[in-house]
């Protein structure tokens, strides 16, 4: 199933915690699941009192925040847990959700950077892998039109008002081809790999 371009919770990892930490997410859990953000996130808060090194409270606060608006709390959580995460899932998915809000956010550079390294994590994150693609795609768009501005009449442009100047592109669009045809090489190396995992016998599934 497919990961919509949107903020969710680790409801599975939570789980797997011990003691109160885990009565305090699970709360946390079901108040965000009701659409109550704000409680979430205190509740949230108070699991990191008690054990500050939580990541999945981490995580799921972020999120909770997020969703309630606190879109610049949520990126600093984000930004911690991609510098202090051990756990590969809660570092892949922070890569990924900051991608998110950078993209709800219309900073098309931070949302490429971000979900490049989601993917880095988890190359088979198909989500992932369409998200960043949309936003080369985007990225070469934007160039494109920049490139034909530049190559208007003189007179056309003299009527114009003056514009401030764009921010600089971190990409070129060299780079920006060379990404997405990379993008279409790995895709077309994922759907082999599924076929040969559905020609084989199917694995019965982890426990978690």
């Amino acid at each position: 199933m497919k990961r919509e371009i949107g903020i969710s919770i680790l409801a599975v990892l939570a789980v797997m915690r011990a003691g109160a930490q885990s009565s305090g997410i699970r709360e946390g859990n079901k108040l965000y699941r009701e659409g109550r953000f704000e409680e979430a996130a205190n509740v949230y808060d108070g699991v990191l009192k008690r054990t500050p090194e939580d990541n999945t409270a981490m995580y799921n606060r972020s999120n909770a925040l997020a969703k309630k608006g606190d879109k610049a709390a949520a990126m600093s959580g984000y930004d911690k847990l991609v510098e202090t995460a051990k756990d590969a899932r809660i570092l892949q998915r922070s890569w990924y959700d900051k991608g998110v809000l950078h993209q709800q956010g219309q900073q098309l550079d931070g949302s490429i950077a971000a979900w490049k390294e989601a993917l880095k994590l988890d190359p088979e994150d198909q989500q992932a892998r369409e998200n960043l693609q949309k936003a080369l795609r985007e990225k070469k768009k934007q160039q494109e039109q920049e490139e034909k501005k530049k190559d208007e009449p003189r007179d056309k442009k003299d009527k114009e008002p003056p514009k401030q100047p764009p921010p600089q592109s971190k990409l070129t669009q060299k780079q920006v081809e060379q990404l997405l045809k990379a993008m279409e090489q790995k895709e077309k190396e994922i759907q082999k790999k599924m076929q040969q995992r559905a020609a084989s016998p199917k694995q019965p599934e982890k426990d978690w």
